[in-house]
């Protein structure tokens, strides 16, 4: 006979972890299915380890000429492109390049603002249920700048904060020596003071996954892409057996629509690769915050496995070999800003970000199958958003009253 459950999560992410936690809390008798044995393996290990409570405005393309050519001929550090990937990336460029027009950038800022309000409370009470406060730091992180006009330009960027209740404080080049004395190339720097760090993210996938299985949810491991309708619910096949439940929530991140577009659904969802590198640091050298080098195209973040470098953006075919133009561009530079020693990687770890062309996630009910639930596209704020769109999904399949309006994120805004 097979087994039975409430809900089968696809994808044991930050986003698919906190999805099961929600629902469990809720009642629902869960079932996390990953084809990895531990949670947290691909997109959420990787990233900068930033819980982004001031991150306002989103990723939205930019408008302004030099910008764009810069990027069309190739040249930055921050973005980077396979010339055999535009045929498929372009129109999704396209559609990411009219959604970033003024009002389409303050339509998803407005729908993004009730979930970073509350992304790093949503954080602090999983934490501390997972008995895991070590994976937490509230240091905030820097936004360094390399010339004056780029630090003037800063204080618009401040001046947003304010009504929402953030801070931010705008350093001088001493006020800069004075929190990181070993950084050095900035002429000033932005300390955004109300983010919470993450030391492991992977590990902290891990620790809401753990705190899952405690309370009685079963982790397994299996194909996705198994996924079945059985009679009035659905199927999943995992390596102890055929597990069967009445909804089916679909948290794969980068790889939603390979299980979505055999159902019919066509979903604008695009991947923004990026790399990382550990590093040592040399003599007594010590990082203290995260270090964005806007200009420079990466961040510097002191990770428990070392100094972590990650880039920007690549877009690339889905499953094209990793490349090392970035890291290798960003390297030189990061050099300079702070005393790197040895890498600690023997090759760079690459990671896919799933991107909608508003950049907002995907949250809510597929409209043309009952008990399929879609959580995904959360760009470049996976770890972010994870536990508080968790909580709206569960509230949305358990009848309960939503933390916001869920309308702007559901699938259907695109017309499938």
């Amino acid at each position: 006979m097979t087994p039975r459950s409430d809900v089968i999560v696809l994808g044991a992410g930050i986003v698919g972890v906190s999805s099961a936690l929600h629902l469990q809390a809720r009642g629902r008798a869960v079932v996390l299915l990953d084809r990895h044995p531990q949670a947290g393996r691909e997109t959420s290990y990787g990233n900068a380890g930033l819980i982004e409570r001031a991150s306002v405005s989103p990723y939205m393309f930019p408008r302004d000429l030099g910008t764009i050519l810069k990027y069309a001929f190739n040249t930055s550090p921050d973005v980077q492109y396979h010339l055999n990937a535009l045929p498929k990336v372009l129109p999704w460029l396209a559609r990411y390049f009219l959604a970033s027009s003024k009002a389409g950038t303050a339509r998803s800022a407005r729908a993004a603002l009730p979930l970073i309000t509350l992304c790093l409370a949503e954080h602090e009470a999983l934490i501390a249920q997972a008995g895991v406060p070590q994976l937490l730091r509230k240091t905030g992180w820097i936004k360094l700048y390399r010339t004056q006009k780029a630090l003037d330009a800063a204080h618009a960027d401040i001046a947003l904060l304010a009504p929402l209740g953030l801070s931010a404080t705008l350093l001088d080049r001493a006020g800069l020596a004075k929190i990181e004395p070993h950084l050095t190339g900035g002429i000033g720097a932005v300390h955004y003071r109300d983010p919470g760090f993450v030391p492991d993210p992977g590990g902290l996938a891990q620790a809401y996954a753990d705190l899952f299985v405690r309370r009685g949810g079963i982790f397994a491991t299996g194909d996705a892409l198994s996924l079945s309708q059985a009679g009035a619910g659905w199927q999943v096949t995992t390596a102890g057996g055929v597990v069967a439940a009445r909804e089916v929530v679909v948290a794969l991140g980068p790889w939603a629509n390979h299980l979505l577009a055999p159902l019919g659904y066509r979903i604008p969802l695009e991947i923004k690769r990026g790399y990382h590198m550990h590093y040592g640091a040399q003599g007594n050298a010590v990082l203290q915050h995260s270090v964005l080098d806007d200009e420079g195209g990466y961040l510097l973040g002191p990770m428990n496995q070392g100094i972590r470098m990650t880039t920007g953006a690549e877009f690339a075919r889905f499953d094209a070999p990793p490349s090392p133009a970035q890291i290798d561009m960003c390297e030189p530079l990061a050099r300079k800003l702070f005393p790197l020693a040895q890498r600690l990687d023997a090759q760079p770890w690459m990671g896919r970000r799933p991107c909608l062309p508003d950049m907002l996630p995907v949250i809510g009910p597929a409209p043309r199958h009952t008990g399929l639930w879609l959580n995904f596209g959360h760009q470049h704020h996976g770890l972010t958003l994870g536990p508080v769109c968790g909580r709206l999904l569960a509230e949305m399949m358990t009848g309960q009253e939503t933390l916001t309006d869920p309308s702007p994120y559901r699938v259907t805004r695109f017309g499938v």
